[in-house]
């Protein structure tokens, strides 16, 4: 899944010719704390809710405004792994998205990017979750998937989590088969660590359950 495909329909940008009050009505409507200023097709930057209410300059013109603009955004072939990265360093509530020539396309929106993990991480899908700890040097993903396989199974999601200052993460395995126990066996016979799994209809449940709690929250 790429940035294009994330993009939301529902984010109109700002224009230089904007004033203060109009981007604060904007804020206000689409729920978010962050807006791009688009000058024609040209991306000229973020300009966030605070920002505007620090200006104290609400009947001016954005551009006389002497703002900061933060020239953060995402190309429009970049993964989504990228969008999420950018998201959590830069805690936005939207990200621009742009084309190869810096050109502005649209923007994704936080609620709009977690709708789309549930795609990106399998949650919709039924299955096992299993989780191996093991030596980030013994990691050999052919070696995970030929173990899976070979029980019938199939790999829908993997993540990895590292543990500070250790040699040792968290892999995560959503399976598409709800009797994972065969699989846990043959990590077993393989002198894999079992750290734990998930393989009844209630953990799924609870998971879809959450997410849509999250989701909720976020069209608050």
């Amino acid at each position: 899944m790429l940035a294009k495909d994330l993009l939301s329909g529902d984010i109109l940008p700002l224009s230089p010719m904007d004033t203060g009050l109009t981007a604060l009505h904007l804020f206000d409507e689409l729920k978010v704390s962050h807006l791009p200023v688009v000058s024609g097709n040209e991306y000229i930057g973020l300009v966030s809710e605070e920002e505007i209410y620090s200006a104290n300059k609400f009947e001016e013109l954005i551009e006389q405004q002497g703002l900061n603009y933060k020239k953060i955004s995402v190309v429009n072939s970049q993964h989504a792994y990228m969008v999420i990265r950018s998201f959590a360093d830069n805690k936005l509530s939207l990200l621009p998205v742009v084309d190869e020539s810096g050109l502005y396309l649209g923007c994704i929106t936080m609620s709009g990017l977690i709708e789309n993990l549930a795609s990106i991480t399998a949650v919709d899908n039924p299955g096992g979750i299993i989780v191996l700890e093991i030596n980030v040097n013994d990691f050999s993903l052919t070696e995970i998937a030929q173990i899976i396989e070979s029980n019938d199974a199939r790999l829908l999601s993997l993540y990895m989590m590292s543990q500070p200052d250790s040699l040792r993460s968290e892999i995560t395995l959503k399976l598409d088969r709800m009797n994972i126990q065969p699989i846990i066996q043959t990590f077993l016979r393989f002198n894999y660590t079992v750290k734990a799994s998930f393989f009844e209809n209630d953990y799924n449940d609870s998971l879809r359950d959450r997410y849509n709690m999250l989701m909720n929250y976020l069209n608050i």
